[in-house]
C-alpha cells in the first residue's frame, strides 16, 4: 500500500508525493468576467463590416465552390449538394451543413455566406482562452492567448470567409479543449483513489468510469473529419496524446504498473472514444447521401461497380459508398505538380510556420473604390509577424520545455501543432495553400502565451522586483506589438480601401506578392 501523503507535505515539499490537487484556474468569477470580455471582442473583430469584400457581390476566393454547395445543401431538398462543374463533391457535408445554416438566416448573401464562420471564429477565441486558462491555472496568461487569438490575421480573415477551414480547426480545437479537460478529470479520479487507499489493490491502478470529455472530444474529431478528409491526422495524434496523458497521471499517482495499467485500463476505451466513434461520425454524416435519390455515384452499383465479385456480399449503398470515397481520393492525388496543377498563389508546407506564403483572397483597383483617388481594396490572407515569424523560437523553446523541464502543458500544444502541419510534408507534390495551415494558428498562439508565462515566471513576485518589473514589461511590450500589428494589417485583412502607397507598404516580404 503507498503511504498517503501528509497534508503539511503537500504545500511544503518541493517534491510533493502527489501532484497538489489542483484541478483548474481557482478564480472562476474573474475568469468568468475576463472570457465575456475576450468573447466581446472577439464578436466586434469577427462580425464587423462582414458583407465586405465581394466579388461585386458574388463570394470571392474559394467561396465560389462552397457557398453555392451550402446552397444546394439548403434548396436541393435531401440535404445533399451537388457539383455539376466538377461532377464530384470533393469535402464532406459537415462545413456545408453550416454554412447552409446561415444561408437559411440571412439568404443567400455575404451574411449568410459567412455568419457561421464568423460564430466559429469568436468559439475558437474563446475556447483557447480556456484552454489556456486551464493549462496555467492562469486568467492571466488565458487572456493573452485569447488577445493572441483575436490578432491573428489567419484566423481572423478564416472567421470571415465563406470555406471549411475554420470549422474543422474549431472542431480540432474543442476536441483537445476536452482531452485537457478530461486529463484534469482523471487526475481528480485518481486523487480521490489515493486518498482512500485504493491506487495499489491492484498493480494497475483503479478504473477511471466513464469519460464524458473524452467521449466529446470523439465527437468533435468526427466532425472535424466530417468537413475535410485532413481531420483524420488529428485522431491519431490526439489518441496518442490522451494515451500519454494516462500514463503519466498512473505514474504520478504511484500506480505500480502504469503501463501496462493504461494498456488494460484505458487503451480500449480510449481507441473507442478517439478512433471508432471518429470514423462511426464521419459514416453518418453521409446519411442523407445515403437516403437520397439523386446523390452523386449513389447508385453506379450495375454501371460502374459490377454487380458479381468478391464483395457482391456488401449492400450495394456501401458499395457505391466506396466507390465514391476513393473517387475523392483519387481526385486529392491527382492535384499534383507534376500533374501540371500550378497556381500563382500556392505554397509548401515549410513555409507555413512563419506565413512566407500568404495568399490573395480579392482585389479590385479604382478610383470607385476610396471616393475619387486611385487606391486599393485587397483583401489577404496572411498571418500576424508578430505572431507567426516567432514560430520557429516557440517550437524549439517548447520541445526543450518539455524534454528537459517535463512541462507537460508544451505536449498538447506541440502534439497539435504537428498533426495540423507534418502529415503535409508526406505528399510534397501536391497542390497546396496556406489557408491548410488555419489549423496549426490556435496552436501557435497558445504556445506563445505559454512562453509569455515562462517569462513571468523567471521572476516571481516578492522575488527580484527588478527582474520581475523586466518580465512584465517584456511581455507587455510585446501584447502591445502584436496588438499594433495586427491593426497595421487590419486594412488588407477586411478589404478596407487604401491608397497604392499604403498597399505597397504593406508588402512586407517579395513573397508576399
Amino acid at each position: 500500500m503507498v503511504p498517503r501523503p501528509r497534508t503539511e507535505d503537500l504545500g511544503t515539499s518541493p517534491r510533493p508525493e502527489i501532484p497538489e490537487p489542483v484541478f483548474g484556474a481557482p478564480d472562476r468569477l474573474r475568469g468568468t468576467v475576463v472570457g465575456v470580455v475576450i468573447t466581446l471582442i472577439a464578436v466586434v473583430t469577427r462580425f464587423w463590416d462582414l458583407t465586405h469584400p465581394t466579388d461585386k457581390g458574388t463570394p470571392v476566393f474559394d467561396e465560389k465552390h462552397y457557398v453555392p454547395q451550402g446552397w444546394q445543401v439548403l434548396t436541393g431538398g435531401n440535404w445533399i449538394e451537388h457539383n455539376p462543374g466538377y461532377g464530384l463533391v470533393v469535402h464532406p457535408p459537415v462545413g456545408k451543413w453550416l454554412l447552409a445554416a446561415g444561408e437559411w438566416m440571412f439568404g443567400y448573401g455575404p451574411m449568410g455566406w459567412r455568419f457561421f464562420s464568423a460564430v466559429a471564429g469568436v468559439a475558437i477565441v474563446l475556447a483557447i482562452y480556456l484552454m489556456v486558462r486551464r493549462l496555467t491555472r492562469s486568467t492571466l496568461i488565458g487572456a493573452l492567448a485569447g488577445i493572441f487569438a483575436i490578432c491573428d490575421g489567419v484566423l481572423f480573415v478564416q472567421s470571415r470567409m465563406g470555406m471549411l477551414d475554420i470549422f474543422q480547426a474549431l472542431f480540432v480545437v474543442l476536441a483537445l479543449a476536452a482531452l485537457i479537460a478530461d486529463r484534469d478529470q482523471v487526475r481528480e479520479r485518481l486523487h480521490r483513489a489515493y486518498l482512500q487507499g485504493r491506487i495499489a489493490q491492484t498493480p494497475y491502478g483503479p478504473r477511471l468510469g466513464f469519460r464524458w470529455y473524452r467521449f466529446a472530444a470523439g465527437v468533435s474529431l468526427g466532425l472535424a473529419c466530417g468537413t475535410k478528409w485532413s481531420g483524420i491526422y488529428f485522431v491519431v495524434f490526439f489518441l496518442v496524446l490522451a494515451l500519454g496523458f494516462d500514463v503519466a497521471a498512473r505514474r504520478a499517482y504511484h500506480v505500480p504498473r502504469p503501463w501496462r495499467g493504461v494498456l488494460r485500463r484505458d487503451l480500449v476505451p480510449s481507441a473507442a472514444s478517439l478512433a471508432v466513434l471518429p470514423v462511426l461520425i464521419y459514416l453518418a454524416t453521409f446519411a442523407f447521401w445515403l437516403r437520397s435519390e439523386t446523390s452523386v455515384y449513389r447508385y453506379v452499383v450495375g454501371t460502374e461497380v459490377g454487380q458479381s465479385g468478391p464483395f457482391a456480399w456488401v449492400p450495394a449503398a456501401f458499395r457505391s459508398f466506396w466507390y465514391y470515397e476513393t473517387g475523392i481520393l483519387e481526385f486529392h492525388e491527382g492535384l499534383t505538380n507534376a500533374a501540371g496543377n500550378h497556381h500563382p498563389w500556392e505554397s509548401k508546407p515549410w513555409t507555413w510556420p512563419m506565413g512566407l506564403r500568404p495568399m490573395l483572397y480579392a482585389i479590385d483597383y479604382g478610383p470607385d473604390q476610396c471616393g475619387g483617388d486611385d487606391c486599393v481594396r485587397a483583401q489577404m490572407l496572411v498571418g500576424t509577424p508578430a505572431l507567426w515569424w516567432l514560430a520557429v523560437p516557440m517550437l524549439a523553446w517548447g520541445l526543450w520545455r518539455l524534454i528537459f523541464r517535463r512541462d507537460w502543458r508544451y505536449a498538447p500544444v506541440l502534439v497539435a501543432y504537428g498533426a495540423a502541419l507534418l502529415p503535409w510534408f508526406t505528399t510534397i507534390d501536391r497542390q497546396m495553400y496556406y489557408f491548410y495551415a488555419t489549423a496549426m494558428a490556435p496552436f501557435l498562439v497558445m504556445g506563445l502565451a505559454l512562453c509569455c508565462s515562462d517569462v513571468l515566471a523567471s521572476a516571481p513576485r516578492g522575488q527580484n522586483s527588478e527582474k520581475r518589473a523586466l518580465s512584465v514589461l517584456a511581455v507587455s511590450f510585446y501584447v502591445a506589438l502584436v496588438v499594433v500589428n495586427f491593426a497595421w494589417l487590419w486594412p488588407i485583412l477586411t478589404g478596407a480601401p487604401i491608397s497604392n502607397d499604403m498597399w505597397s507598404n504593406q508588402l512586407w516580404l517579395p513573397s508576399w506578392t
